[in-house]
């Protein structure tokens, strides 16, 4: 199974995770949608609190999110990278810079390196309901400063 990450004519913005639409607010700087989901941010605007039923918790900072939904945050030692996402694990490329395996996706990069373009299972099954809201939050919260 593939799934393909589609971007805006300028490459800048995530619009659709393979079937699912990705809508913007007005101005088109942050998501409102996620297919059927809203996401609901903080009064400010700027950090996101909700994935349709699920609630981000971040840390007392307020900079990093330690929970979402039911599933815990784990990062490495220097609480740097994200590690894993409830029962979902999350593995890097060998420098330590691009997510190369989310669960069982391996992601595949654009030709620069830059930016995700595919998350391909080894089988054909369907995507997992919890691996994709784990997807979906990691392209919309955590590795959004990533890109």
């Amino acid at each position: 199974m593939k799934m393909t990450l589609s971007y805006d004519r300028a490459g800048s913005r995530l619009r659709q995770i393979g079937d699912v639409q990705i809508s913007y607010d007005r101005a088109g700087s942050r998501p409102s949608r996620l297919g059927e989901l809203d996401l609901d941010y903080d009064r400010a605007g700027s950090r996101l609190r909700q994935v349709g039923g699920d609630r981000i918790d971040y840390d007392k900072l307020g900079s990093r999110p330690v929970r979402f939904g039911e599933f815990d945050l784990d990062y490495d030692h220097l609480g740097s990278r994200l590690r894993r996402v409830g029962r979902v694990d999350i593995d890097y490329d060998k420098l330590g810079n691009r997510v190369r395996r989310i669960g069982g996706l391996t992601v595949d990069y654009d030709r620069l390196g830059s930016r995700p373009r595919e998350l391909v299972a080894a089988d054909e099954s369907p995507l997992d309901v919890q691996l994709a809201v784990v997807v979906a939050f990691l392209v919309l919260v955590a590795f959004k400063d990533d890109d």
